[in-house]
């Protein structure tokens, strides 16, 4: 099918301009990308390299009727998507603000962009001084995981799946990128997870000290001379062993009791076999 016949279908054919330069960055495609490997054909390419255009000249593009169009499901098809456009080396902008509409975090954007330019100065200075002129931080997953961390700083849900599909990375990527922005910078994008002792907050210290059957030892609430709270369920567990050893040390010294006695010299007691005859009997038998 012709890459005209297709934008027909998925009404950009008025534009001449984007189906010239999807057919174009098909041909670049036929050249550096073998699409049979992921198992995508003619079609399914021309489609995909009709949205690259698309995109490019910011004209809207149904998705949906794409990837219908395209034999393919809608993960298959943004996992080939992903790969076309990393195998030919076309980058796609991302706005941070862009970001923060569709997902619905319009608040978040200034620590976002607050964060993003942080980490590019701190990685910079981790590089030796010969690599910095080849860093390059325009790749859209950097700004999708500054956008991601800082929605999860401040408690704000947000789709990752639908995130990496936006940014066109993959999963892995995603995950690299995140973990290297945590560790840089945790001050920003970091979340303590340590759980705060109770004796450096003045009101939870008041309200043990109210409460002292509710101080556990991990909280450290209890003092040195009250010792720890037990359980109902470790008193009768303590209360059933003691109750065991002593039983058994009862038995035990039962056991050495009769030991010593079966260590007499047995006796053997004599059986008397013979029948008591009655005196009548005894005299016919001697006559």
């Amino acid at each position: 099918m012709d890459i005209s016949e297709i934008a027909k279908r998925l009404g950009l054919s008025d534009s001449k301009q984007l189906v010239r330069k999807a057919a174009e960055i098909r041909r670049l495609c036929d050249v550096q990308f073998d699409s049979s490997v992921i198992g995508v054909g003619e079609v399914s390419k021309a489609v995909m390299c009709l949205e690259i255009a698309a995109t490019r000249f910011q004209v809207i593009f149904d998705r949906r009727a794409a990837t219908k169009l395209s034999g393919l499901s809608e993960k298959a098809y943004t996992r080939s998507f992903n790969l076309l456009q990393n195998s030919i080396g076309v980058k796609t902008k991302l706005d941070v603000r862009e970001l923060a509409i569709q997902f619905g975090c319009v608040r978040i954007i200034p620590s976002v962009q607050k964060g993003l330019s942080l980490y590019k100065d701190r990685f910079l200075a981790s590089l030796p001084a010969s690599r910095r002129a080849g860093a390059d931080f325009t790749r859209p997953v950097f700004t999708a995981v500054a956008f991601y961390l800082s929605a999860k700083k401040q408690k704000l849900k947000i789709d990752k799946d639908k995130l990496i599909e936006v940014c066109g990375t993959s999963e892995s990527e995603f995950l690299s990128v995140s973990t290297c922005m945590k560790d840089l910078c945790y001050d920003v994008f970091g979340i303590s997870k340590e759980k705060m002792d109770p004796r450096e907050v003045k009101g939870n210290r008041d309200l043990l000290d109210v409460l002292p059957e509710k101080r556990t030892v991990e909280e450290g609430g209890y003092l040195s001379d009250d010792g720890p709270e037990v359980s109902s369920y470790k008193k009768r567990k303590r209360t059933e062993k003691a109750g065991y050893e002593k039983w058994k040390s009862t038995v035990m010294e039962s056991n050495k009791n009769n030991s010593k006695g079966s260590c007499k010299k047995a006796r053997q007691t004599s059986l008397n076999f013979l029948r008591e005859v009655p005196n009548g009997n005894t005299n016919e038998l001697e006559a």
